[in-house]
């Protein structure tokens, strides 16, 4: 076990699965403390159990990141036992997918709960510490690569994306005098959960295999939250910020740059699935 996050302390949301379980794995075996938090307590449990077994702290915590109040009160019983953190990243997050006429509010708020004010709260909370104890640290919000460009039928999930995309480069700006840095990790198409759990409104709405198509069309890309697990570890070691992952994030990336047409007629187009 590699010791280069050796007495360091690293907080994952959405560690109950995919990105981040992967992620927290990733930060163990490199010998970090680890503080991990999701609402699935089976899943945070196995993970948690997993983490130890590579010889690290890993305490779990069941939280839900949309919520001020649970956000306030993990923040209080993590800095009973630390400082501050040295790493914060903000992976917790759902997917929806639908035409944006026919989606209802409640939709909406439940997304922006999750994707945008969990990564707000997580920065709220933990962040002020941060800069206080004076020696620097790490900040990783998990984006997407529909936070770069929109693909069709998915407004929602674009949105707040493209929310975490503008938070980040706001906060590299204004942490850099503190010695934080501040990564956007965008990952394309990676096998993971949320393929599952997507909700589904507007067009979509009636739609009831239209999961299990999503998740085999994954599945058969089988590029693996691991991956993604590496690039977040890559990011915080080099201080990078803006970072794709997997070609097609990539592709949107430098696509949205340099042939606009291109990638609006691409993005108009109905998804394989």
């Amino acid at each position: 076990m590699s010791a280069q996050f050796d007495g360091k302390t690293v907080l994952v949301t959405g560690a109950a699965s995919g990105i981040g379980r992967e992620t927290a794995f990733a930060f163990a075996e490199r010998g970090a403390r680890l503080v991990l938090v999701d609402v699935d307590a089976a899943g945070l449990a196995r993970t948690a159990l997993l983490c130890q077994k590579l010889g690290v702290e890993a305490d779990a915590h069941v939280a839900d990141v949309s919520s001020a109040d649970a956000m306030k009160e993990l923040a209080d019983r993590v800095h009973r036992k630390v400082a501050a953190l040295d790493v914060l990243v903000n992976n917790a997050g759902v997917g929806v997918a639908g035409s944006f006429v026919g989606t209802d509010l409640a939709t909406w708020k439940w997304a922006l709960g999750i994707n945008v004010m969990g990564v707000v709260h997580g920065c709220h909370f933990f962040l002020p510490k941060m800069i206080e104890r004076g020696t620097g640290g790490s900040v990783v919000n998990v984006a997407s690569a529909a936070g770069l460009a929109a693909p069709k039928r998915m407004s929602v999930y674009a949105a707040t994306k493209f929310a975490v995309v503008g938070l980040s480069e706001v906060l590299r700006a204004e942490l850099r005098p503190h010695g934080i840095s501040v990564a956007t990790i965008c990952p394309g198409i990676i096998n993971t959960p949320i393929t599952r759990t997507t909700r589904l409104s507007g067009d979509l709405s009636g739609d009831a295999t239209f999961n299990q198509r999503a998740a085999a069309v994954y599945r058969k890309r089988n590029y693996g939250p691991e991956r993604v697990a590496v690039a977040i570890v890559d990011a915080v070691e080099k201080r990078r910020g803006l970072t794709p992952v997997a070609p097609e994030a990539w592709a949107m990336y430098y696509g949205k740059r340099f042939v606009p047409r291109l990638m609006d007629a691409l993005m108009a187009r109905d998804a394989p699935v």
